[in-house]
């Protein structure tokens, strides 16, 4: 038994020794060891090679902002081993992407199995958001172009001239969770918006995870998995689950609604075809008023297909709660899908004439229907309306869905909870109240004790705390809808505040300590696992 324990412990000092700890500050030096004495500079830090930095080793990056837009090649070598990137205890960093620069976006990835998290990726100071501007430049916040297995945690990206977050072909098996994804982009000449949320791709053969992010308000559609490549030598749009976030108001920052959701491919080969993907238990929300049954203007929320010849195929829409207007829903080119279990609000549902011969393909069922007073839930290109009896007689779908009429629409007041995988008793929220009135969430379900103080913050304002207090015997936490409770400082001249009778939140109780381990020294670690 002597004999084992002793090669266990051999193995494990080996394991955790060999972890490397290196400090990044915003005035650290290239000519620095990456020491808390002699810290690198971010730049620095991220083109280390693998015989320095590798697998299981942490960068800290030490508060402060960092001026700058920076390329990573760090990579691990060492399998199912990560390198992490991220603030040193807590404390708030920000890479700031408002300088001359030959990168196209703040933070360039090109490395395999790195974990980035916690960080703050916006432009600061004045600038053009304006394409018609002499001084106007382009950015965006995330460009993941090269490397596998790379993990985007609790990042804040935010306030960029361009597109959110970028993660291309060439990156499988990547997974971007717990995000804050909001008022990126800018006005083109036209008066158009442009720049997405996020613009996903994958060739690979492992699933893209993007998951319980919160994405909002941005110039252009919200979430893309999309490619707008017209000769495609390849199938690059597949293999990719979106789960749990909370996706609103895209397109708000000029006053054109546009897609929340789009899954499609402009490819005219019709080789690369949007198939295999997953949209399970997201929330998809465009401004409406429900009091007054609000109906009419473009708002659509969830886009499948886009082009004749390259219908997707294999799509599984689950779970979701999709809030749009005249089409919250639009069905252009899908071959192939299940579409089950979801709750949709709009006019109608629209699909191309040309499409219904794939409708043999589609297995539509257990959905809740909310449509204008006629019943028409389905509209076909060219001015053909079905009810529900009329849809199932004519195409044997949605047996067991159902319909009623908009103006009695109305929600549960708590659309969602969602845990904070990476940040202890966190959580975020979906609220829905048709009133705007304030909404209990019950934790009863969730592991936080009777006692614990608790923070809530609207991700529209998440530098002001809009309620507080401790968690009762009842564990039950009364949110107000933010927009009744204060005015949100609106993001430009013609932005809109989201209604009151939706929001996005994150509530947070505090403990003694989120990760005691953070604080320990490896070798503190190391007798801590001894029991000592």
């Amino acid at each position: 038994m002597k004999h084992y324990f002793l090669q266990f412990l051999l193995f494990y000092c080996i394991s955790v020794f060999s972890q490397q700890e290196f400090h990044v500050a915003p005035n650290g030096t290239p000519t620095g060891n990456g020491t808390r004495q002699a810290p690198w500079d971010l730049q620095t830090a991220l083109s280390q090679k693998p015989e320095t930095v590798n697998g299981g080793d942490t960068i800290w990056l030490r508060g402060g902002t960092y001026n700058g837009r920076f390329l990573s090649t760090i990579k691990s070598t060492i399998a199912d081993s990560y390198i992490t990137v991220m603030p040193y205890k807590g404390e708030k960093v920000t890479l700031n992407g408002n300088a001359p620069s030959e990168h196209e976006a703040v933070l360039n990835v090109r490395g395999g199995q790195v974990i980035f998290r916690d960080f703050e990726i916006t432009w600061l100071g004045e600038f053009s958001r304006d394409e018609n501007d002499e001084n106007f430049r382009v950015s965006g916040g995330i460009s993941h172009t090269s490397g596998q297995d790379c993990r985007f945690y609790n990042l804040v990206i935010h306030d960029v001239p361009g597109l959110g977050i970028g993660s291309w072909k060439a990156t499988g098996g990547t997974i971007i969770e717990n995000c804050f994804i909001y008022h990126n982009g800018y006005t083109a000449k036209n008066g158009d918006g442009r720049g997405e949320g996020m613009y996903v791709q994958n060739r690979s053969d492992k699933t893209r995870l993007i998951k319980n992010n919160i994405i909002f308000g941005n110039y252009y559609k919200a979430v893309e998995i999309w490619s707008a490549g017209k000769h495609a030598k390849e199938q690059f749009v597949k293999n990719i689950r979106l789960e749990g976030n909370i996706i609103f108001n895209s397109g708000l920052p000029t006053r054109r609604r546009v897609d929340n959701v789009i899954i499609a491919s402009d490819d005219r080969n019709g080789l690369n075809i949007a198939h295999n993907i997953q949209v399970i238990g997201n929330i998809l929300y465009h401004n409406t008023d429900y009091l007054k049954t609000e109906l009419n203007g473009d708002a659509p929320s969830l886009t499948l297909g886009f082009y004749v010849k390259s219908p997707v195929e294999n799509i599984l829409v689950k779970d979701n709660i999709i809030l749009g207007r005249t089409f919250p829903v639009r069905f252009l080119h899908v071959k192939t899908m299940t579409f089950t279990d979801n709750i949709v609000y709009g006019n109608n549902l629209f699909f191309n004439q040309s499409e219904m011969q794939f409708a043999k393909n589609w297995v539509m069922d257990r959905n809740h229907y909310y449509t204008r007073s006629n019943d028409k839930a389905y509209r076909v290109q060219k001015g053909n309306y079905y009810s529900l009896d009329d849809w199932r007689a004519s195409y044997g779908l949605d047996a067991k869905s159902r319909w009623s009429a908009a103006e009695t629409f109305d929600l549960k007041g708590v659309l969602s909870i969602q845990a904070r995988a990476q940040e202890p008793n966190a959580f975020n929220l979906a609220l829905f109240d048709k009133q705007g009135d304030a909404v209990a969430v019950d934790f009863s379900d969730y592991s936080v004790s009777i006692g614990s103080r608790y923070t809530v913050y609207d991700v529209e304002n998440r530098k002001a705390v809009l309620v507080s207090g401790v968690l009762g015997d009842d564990k039950k936490v009364t949110v107000p809808m933010a927009s009744t409770a204060f005015e949100r400082p609106l993001h430009n001249e013609k932005s809109q505040k989201t209604g009151s009778n939706f929001g996005a939140y994150v509530i947070k109780f505090e403990t003694e300590s989120a990760n005691p381990d953070k604080e320990l020294s490896t070798f503190e670690r190391f007798l801590k696992w001894l029991g000592l």
